[in-house]
């Protein structure tokens, strides 16, 4: 689906300039449409909107009825609204078109409500269907958020690099880090080889502060700051998710049509989330909090694992990891060559950096803790 439209819709491990670069262009595609459901079709798989109004914009006017091909995120959302078993729905699409048709038709004559639409238009005769959303929900673009967050990063008056960005069908990940605001973790890393140098945390026991800035355009979770330390040695991230404040996209029902957002309500929300950005650098990039933090893991960080294997399958199990990531956890688990329950936190976050897949590799990075903690109690 990636292929069909006029920009990508996704990049891993992206230096900042070129996220920003994409969401441009991204942003100068958007199609926002509250449609009622007496205008959604299903055709051939695709959807398709019937008299609803055009989009004026700086490059013209573009034409908002017509068919949306939708991505496996607009899929979600469509079985949620419409009360369809998602993987049903997504067999039908796979094996059965037009019995997704008939499902989605029969379903939207009964909603007898409106929904929000995100799609990109293509120029072309069919566009892209982001996602299918509730008229309640508040758009909060990314490239907006990221101009608000960094906006408080700078009136925090910190110094930060950022380690890279992902952008998925569903959420967009920046990951900032400190380097000034740093501190020895010996008892954590003295035993831990990175899996990708074979270079010794024991030599070099130092971890940065940093945090993750993330937000979703298409339904997938609020904006959220999420404290995350870096570990020098291997560059391994471990987010702490209990520390994060969110901002939830939720707001009053909208008129349908096409969606057009205030000035007033658009900088209220950015000034919000600048705010939070400012006051989550403040607490999240501080040495005495990052000691306090590692402080915490050290403990149980320490704890002996008698049997890697057992441990390592009953732990991805728990988090619902599949066969192929705990295959790669215990493969890094060996080469870290630390045998206890801080070497399985450091094999999940080192395989992190390694998946493709950007929206399982910060699940697998938001999970590293909680892997630790199991693996300590098993």
């Amino acid at each position: 689906m990636t292929s069909t439209a006029p920009v990508a819709l996704t990049t891993r491990n992206a230096r900042l300039e070129d996220l920003v670069d994409l969401l441009r262009r991204q942003q100068a595609h958007k199609v926002d449409v509250v449609v009622h459901s007496d205008q959604i079709r299903a055709a051939g798989t695709r959807l398709q909107l019937v008299g609803t109004p055009p989009l004026l914009s700086d490059n013209g006017v573009t034409t908002t009825a017509g068919l949306y091909l939708p991505t496996q995120v607009c899929d979600q959302g469509l079985a949620g609204k419409l009360g369809i078993p998602q993987a049903y729905l997504r067999r039908l699409r796979s094996e059965k078109p037009d019995l997704y048709d008939a499902n989605v038709n029969g379903w939207m004559e009964t909603a007898n409500r409106p929904f929000l639409m995100r799609g990109l238009h293509t120029g072309g005769g069919e566009g892209i269907a982001r996602a299918f959303l509730s008229d309640s929900y508040r758009i909060i673009d990314d490239l907006d958020v990221l101009m608000a967050a960094l906006d408080g990063v700078r009136l925090a008056g910190v110094r930060v690099q950022i380690d890279g960005c992902d952008l998925t069908e569903r959420r967009m990940y920046v990951r900032v880090v400190c380097e000034q605001v740093r501190a020895l973790a010996p008892d954590l890393l003295r035993d831990y080889r990175s899996p990708f140098t074979g270079a010794a945390g024991a030599d070099n026991p130092v971890v940065f502060a940093g945090f993750l800035l993330s937000n979703s355009e298409t339904g997938c979770g609020a904006f959220t700051i999420i404290p995350r330390l870096v570990v020098q040695v291997c560059r391994n991230g471990m987010t702490i998710t209990a520390d994060a404040p969110r901002h939830v996209h939720l707001g009053a029902r909208m008129e349908e049509g096409i969606v057009r957002w205030s000035d007033e309500t658009a900088k209220k929300n950015l000034e919000l989330i600048t705010a939070q950005t400012r006051d989550a650098v403040t607490t999240f990039l501080d040495v005495d909090y990052v000691r306090a933090k590692l402080h915490e893991l050290s403990g149980l960080a320490r704890t002996q694992i008698a049997d890697p294997s057992r441990t390592i399958e009953l732990v991805t199990k728990k988090l619902s990891f599949g066969e192929e990531q705990q295959e790669q956890i215990l493969a890094h688990f060996i080469k870290g060559a630390d045998l206890t329950a801080g070497g399985v936190m450091h094999a999940i976050t080192s395989v992190a950096q390694t998946v493709p897949n950007a929206d399982l590799a910060h699940e697998m990075e938001s999970q590293a803790l909680r892997a630790m903690q199991l693996a300590a109690r098993l």
